[in-house]
């Protein structure tokens, strides 16, 4: 697969490295050259250097790794190169205080997709820090990291569900690209409580198999359904 990267940043490095190991072919596009090139050797596995309306172009896919406010801006600017491309937004809108950005508006991953209407845009990999990425692969307690996406067309889905097992993870549907905003208001929540109370966020949610209740009518599945029955 052609993948374009737009960005220089951590989280351009992080996931092109994986996509980069796996066999995809890898232009990372930056305003700065000297530090696409930078980026570009270190990543490895042939990865080349580009400006970002050439990384725009040379990608069926493409990795906007670029930060909220500067996003929608610089792929307006790309918008005839990415036309006919996916999309991939893994930015965070999260500002002072861990508060969301974008609350009343449209999302992030909306931003793009009104900037670059010609694209297919897919939210995903906005939930873990980069080094989380950079880790060979992302296996916590024997389980792989799930890696939810939203996004509105099966094809596109199908190829950002490949990057997420090349990174060794696990894909899974989150909905349509109207729930990407759901996504970025669980990042602005998992950061507050990970930095700001430092809270085990991985402890917040029951198993699965006690996620609706016990099915066997048990005291604590009563009471689990009657809670949610009385939302």
């Amino acid at each position: 697969m052609r993948i374009g990267v737009l960005g220089t940043g951590n989280m351009a490095d992080a996931l092109a490295t994986h996509w980069a190991r796996a066999g995809h072919e890898v232009t990372v596009g930056g305003r700065d050259t000297a530090a696409a090139e930078r980026l570009a050797r270190r990543i490895g596995g042939g990865a080349r250097a580009a400006g970002l309306r050439a990384a725009a172009a040379a990608g069926e896919v493409v990795l906007a790794a670029l930060p909220y406010g500067a996003g929608a801006e610089v792929v307006r600017e790309l918008r005839a190169e990415l036309d006919g491309t996916v999309l991939v937004d893994c930015s965070n809108p999260v500002g002072p205080g861990f508060r969301l950005l974008t609350d009343g508006g449209p999302s992030a991953a909306r931003q793009l997709a009104g900037a670059a209407p010609g694209a297919e845009v897919v939210k995903a990999f906005n939930l873990c820090h980069e080094d989380v990425w950079r880790m060979r692969p992302p296996v916590f307690d024997g389980r792989p990291l799930a890696v939810p996406l939203c996004g509105d067309d099966a094809a596109a889905l199908a190829r950002v569900s490949e990057l997420v097992r090349d990174a060794g993870c696990r894909p899974v549907a989150a909905g349509g690209l109207d729930r990407a905003g759901l996504l970025e208001a669980t990042a602005a929540l998992f950061i507050g409580l990970w930095v700001g109370e430092g809270a085990d966020v991985q402890a917040i949610a029951p198993p699965l198999s006690h996620a609706s209740g016990d099915p066997a009518g048990s005291a604590t599945g009563t009471a689990a359904t009657g809670a949610a029955g009385g939302r």
